[in-house]
């Protein structure tokens, strides 16, 4: 036997194995597998995955964004307020902690109350404005389905904002309510209030 045949195989860097890829976790705690959902035509563009900071590696690209984890769009959503605006840390720190609170309150993986939270929230219908002489008249369209996720997590980014300013609900409390209560579909939340409202008026420019 020769000395190449004896020596032994080279170690793996750790974090590199399948079965560590399939075993990571979301904040080192959550699950990120195994979810159920209810509407086909947005699934393709939910993704879930234990990355919550990709560095603005889909920037630039149209399409590339739906690739991202749903959790990390939440949180750069939540970026776009006046008082979290570039913190990421920040905003990933709220993210977590509603994700906690969301736990603590419905005993679930937070991340499906997310996905379902979306769901609830996406309008499939608004109206866009069209001209016809002079007259601008409202049209009820069809809403696609990435759009359908983008609107749902600035709904869902506009309430927690809302409910959390110049108020004594601090931001990941606000964060969890939207989040229980839109995959609720409770209509007194603003995310499922607001899907229902670009709804109403579409259907009356039908």
């Amino acid at each position: 036997m020769s000395a190449e045949e004896d020596a032994p195989e080279p170690e793996k860097p750790a974090g590199t194995d399948e079965e560590s890829e399939t075993d990571a976790k979301l904040f080192e705690r959550w699950e990120v597998t195994g979810f159920e959902y209810n509407d086909p035509s947005t699934k393709r563009y939910i993704t879930v995955t234990p990355v919550e900071h990709t560095m603005g590696r889909h920037a630039g690209k149209q399409f590339q964004k739906s690739e991202v984890s749903i959790v990390e769009r939440l949180i750069n959503r939540l970026m776009q307020t006046d008082s979290n605006t570039g913190k990421k840390q920040q905003a990933t720190r709220i993210v977590r902690k509603a994700f906690e609170e969301v736990h603590d309150r419905t005993d679930e993986n937070p991340i499906q109350v997310l996905v379902t939270a979306v769901e609830n929230a996406a309008p499939r219908e608004e109206t866009v404005r069209l001209k016809y002489g002079g007259i601008s008249v409202p049209q009820a369209v069809d809403v696609a389905p990435q759009r359908r996720v983008d609107q749902a997590l600035m709904f869902l980014a506009e309430g927690a904002y809302n409910a959390s300013f110049k108020s004594p609900t601090d931001a990941h409390e606000a964060l969890a309510d939207q989040l229980t209560g839109a995959a609720n579909y409770d209509v007194q939340t603003y995310a499922v209030n607001q899907k229902e409202e670009k709804e109403r008026v579409a259907a009356a420019a039908r």
